[in-house]
């Protein structure tokens, strides 16, 4: 399946220069997205996972039902401020802007294979510090995966320890 033609591209949102990559218009379409999901979990089948986290807000609505497809537990990792208990937490970059991330300090018990799943990977900023707020909990990442890659901003170089997957490239 073609993936692409249900994304819908919104130009100079947020900010003007930008070419936003809307994921909604494949998420309302139920197949499609059961599709992408599916199509995910035969990507990543072959790695050892025993949790999958996702940054807030979208990487939810692709880790969560990848995590229930594949079996396993799903980690939220939040925006700062937005998770009720003892939290570790980290900055990082947007394509354009900064934001702070937060994990539970109980999320990942060390020596769990983590998958980190999102909707879009673009500069790498915040899988960057996904992987540096897991990694301090003491879990093992075994990859990445992805719905969309930006491959233009070339964000999966600076993953270039990981096993990254992607369903489409712009």
């Amino acid at each position: 399946m073609s993936f692409k033609e249900h994304i819908r591209v919104i130009h100079d949102y947020p900010q003007p220069g930008i070419r936003f990559k809307d994921i909604t218009t494949l998420l309302q379409n139920g197949p499609v997205y059961k599709e992408a999901i599916d199509e995910l979990k035969q990507l990543v089948s072959k790695w050892e996972i025993d949790v999958i986290a996702g940054p807030e807000a979208r990487g939810f609505v692709i880790g969560a039902p990848l995590a229930y497809a594949l079996g396993v537990g799903f980690i939220p990792i939040r925006k700062s401020g937005k998770l009720p208990g003892e939290t570790i937490e980290a900055d990082y970059a947007l394509e354009y802007g900064k934001d702070k991330l937060a994990m539970h300090k109980d999320a990942i018990k060390p020596g769990q294979k983590v998958l980190i799943a999102d909707d879009l990977l673009a500069t790498g900023g915040t899988i960057q510090t996904s992987i540096n707020l897991i990694h301090q909990l003491g879990g093992d990442i075994v990859g990445a995966a992805f719905l969309i890659e930006l491959s233009y901003l070339d964000g999966r170089s600076k993953l270039d320890e990981l096993d990254v997957v992607s369903l489409m490239q712009f």
